[in-house]
Parts: C-alpha cells; structure tokens; sequence
C-alpha cells in the first residue's frame, strides 16, 4: 500500500523537528553562540587611596579633608556631653562656660595665668586649656564640665595633636620651640627649636605628614614634616610688617590658607611646593578661619574692624562680608554642631559673639572676662581632633 504524499510530509518533517532537538540537546554549551546584550556600562574609576601618615585613620574622601564634619555627625565618645561653649579669659584666668542653646553663663572655671586656647584632645575625651603664662596645662572633662589637676609644660601658647594620635604638638611662642609631647601625659618626647619668632598656629595636609605653622612675630611660615618632627622648609612673607595667625587647608587639600593681621588678609599658597603666596584681602586685622559644616564656605573673622567675610571655596572669591551690629573685635572660635551658627570671642571687648551663618545676623552678645580668646565649641562632629579651637577629620 502506498502511502499519501501529504501523509509522507508530515512524517518527514515531524523526523527532521526531533533530530534538531536532539542535536540541541546533546550539542556542547560552549558551542552555542550567546544572545545578542547591551553592553554594560563601564564602573567608574576607583579614587586611589592616600598614602597617609602611619597610623593615621584613613582619608574618607581624597576631595574633601572635612568629609567627617557634617552636621550632627558626633563620634560616639562624645554623643552624652552636653553641649557648651568653653572660653578663656586671658587676663582673667578663668574659663567662661556658655549654654549655646540659652546663651547663658553656666559656669566659670579657675585656671592658671594667662589662658590662651581650650583645645580638644586626639581622642575627643579631654579639653585642654592652654596657660601660656602659667606653663600648665588644665584639662576639662567635658562630660562634666569639671577641671582636673593641671600638667606642667612650658609656655603652652597653643597645642595641636598629629593626625595619628602618637604625638601632641605644643607652640611654644617664646621658647622659640615646638615641643612634640606624649599626647596623654605631655611628656616631651622632643623638641624642634625653630628660627622665626611666635610659633602659634598651624594645620596639616591631607595625607598628615606635614603640616604649615606661621610666626607670628617675625612674619614667616615653617613647614614640618610631620613623622620626622622636624622643620624641612621657611620662608618669609611678601609683606613688610606681616603677622600671620590662623592656618587651614581648603578641603581639596590643594591650598593652605594663612590670616595675616597686619596684611588685612588671607595669605593662599600650595602646601606641597611651599611656593611664594599671594595675599587675598579681606578686611582689616585678619585673624580666625573656620570652614562651614559643607565644605563649601569659611569664614573669616577680621578683628580689626568687626566684621566677618565669608570666602566660596567652589569659586574662588569673598561673596559676603556681615558686620557686626555695634563693632567688636571677633577674634577665634567655631562652628556649632548643626553648622548654624559662628562663635567668636571678642578679644578687645570682653565678650562673646554668636553669628547665624546664614543671614550674618547676630544672635547673641555675651559679656565674658577680660580679653576671651581661643574659644571652643564643644561637642563637634568629627572622628578626631588635630587641636587648636577644633580642628576636625
């Protein structure tokens, strides 16, 4: 018997469909060509780590040095202590403590002669009040608010830590020296004598291993390397007369900024050239720099003349300039917590300032002892404190 054509094609094809898969079946994967993708979008870039000081907690970002300052970002060793405002009178030899949130007096605490500055240690733990005069140093519990037993040193006029923790480092202004000292109980470890005349202020790179301190008295910047202790490069300000004060690096790391009182400006220059600085003018008795809680701004107090300008770091340029209702003579201090609000002391005047940092409107004008001068704000967001007023990372 025959079988229909149209019987024999549908065999035909219904043998030729089960070969195939067959063949699929039993064909090796690596043989099949893979399905046509969108090609996948590249990952950006890794930024390189920085190759810090040893020991120093790790840079968390190469782009901004003030990254760990945002508002409200308090390490947990200080988010119990109350939040205070600690200022030295310096002819009076005493700290005024201030409830920033009342704007009054809570407190006066006796210290030794001549207090210059209330400095936050490396670990956050302890405020050091600087007697310049009284070659001690009284620490603060700021969890209390209480002073304990002072520790001698010599000529404390102001006191850094490095960026790792290991070593304190004490201006010592008229001893011509800068003292690096066991971070905890002061002890020398050892001293650098330096040729210029009024060691005061300073801050260091973004990898910490060196840092720009000013001469107050003889118009000149040193340069330290930070892991050696020891000075590697001066040199002496364009400007006769000159009286550099307060020192702080742009967040990018790229610039260092210095105050000038006599220059009536801030002096800009490369940190890691140590080039020849150029002078950017912003009002008479240049003296305090402090960056806002974004990065984005610092503000300068200009004492001669009681105003504070307001610098853009994105732009390069002074875009403000607030004035202080009924004169003054703003001098060193901080940055609250939140990022609202500026405190200055006011040197000439004895007494305290509080500048909203948005508007420059004052908000507070607090009568203190006699000649306030290095202020601290206290608690501050950061993982670290690199000294002075608060210095933070």
């Amino acid at each position: 018997m025959t079988t229909p054509p149209r019987t024999r094609t549908a065999t035909t094809l219904l043998a030729a469909t089960l070969a195939t898969l067959a063949a699929a079946c039993t064909a090796d994967p690596r043989d099949r060509t893979p399905p046509a993708t969108t090609a996948a979008v590249p990952a950006p870039p890794e930024k390189p780590p920085i190759d810090g000081l040893p020991g120093m907690p790790p840079v968390l970002d190469p782009e901004d040095v003030y990254a760990a300052d945002r508002p409200g970002n308090l390490s947990p060793a200080v988010k119990d202590f109350p939040s205070r405002v600690y200022v030295p009178n310096s002819e009076a030899d005493t700290v005024t403590v201030i409830d920033p949130k009342t704007y009054e007096i809570v407190d006066t605490i006796p210290v030794g002669r001549q207090p210059q500055h209330v400095v936050p240690s490396w670990d956050l733990k302890t405020l050091w009040v600087n007697n310049n005069r009284g070659h001690t140093l009284t620490p603060i519990d700021p969890r209390t608010g209480k002073a304990g037993k002072p520790v001698d040193v010599h000529d404390p006029y102001n006191l850094y830590f490095t960026p790792n923790g290991r070593h304190a480092v004490v201006m010592a202004s008229l001893d011509r020296e800068l003292v690096f000292r066991d971070p905890h109980t002061m002890k020398p470890v050892k001293t650098e004598p330096v040729s210029c005349y009024g060691v005061n202020h300073a801050d260091f790179s973004l990898d910490g291993r060196y840092f720009i301190v000013s001469c107050e008295f003889s118009g000149e910047l040193l340069k330290v390397d930070t892991e050696k202790m020891k000075v590697v490069a001066q040199q002496k300000l364009p400007f006769e007369g000159a009286m550099p004060q307060d020192v702080k690096i742009s967040p990018d790391g790229k610039r260092f900024y210095v105050a000038d009182m006599m220059a009536d400006g801030m002096w800009v220059l490369d940190g890691d050239t140590f080039d020849e600085p150029t002078l950017l003018p912003t009002g008479k008795g240049c003296h305090g720099l402090y960056v806002s809680r974004d990065s984005r701004e610092m503000y300068v107090s200009n004492r001669g003349e009681g105003t504070v300008s307001v610098f853009d770091f994105t732009r390069n340029k002074l875009t403000r300039k607030w004035r202080l209702p009924d004169g003054g003579s703003p001098d060193m201090g901080g940055v609250s917590a939140d990022g609202k609000v500026l405190w200055l002391s006011g040197r000439y005047d004895d007494e305290v300032y509080a500048i909203d940092t948005r508007t420059g409107a004052q908000l507070a004008r607090i009568p203190v002892g006699s000649a306030p001068h290095g202020l601290a704000v206290y608690p501050q967001p950061g993982r670290y404190s690199l000294g002075h007023t608060g210095i933070f990372r």
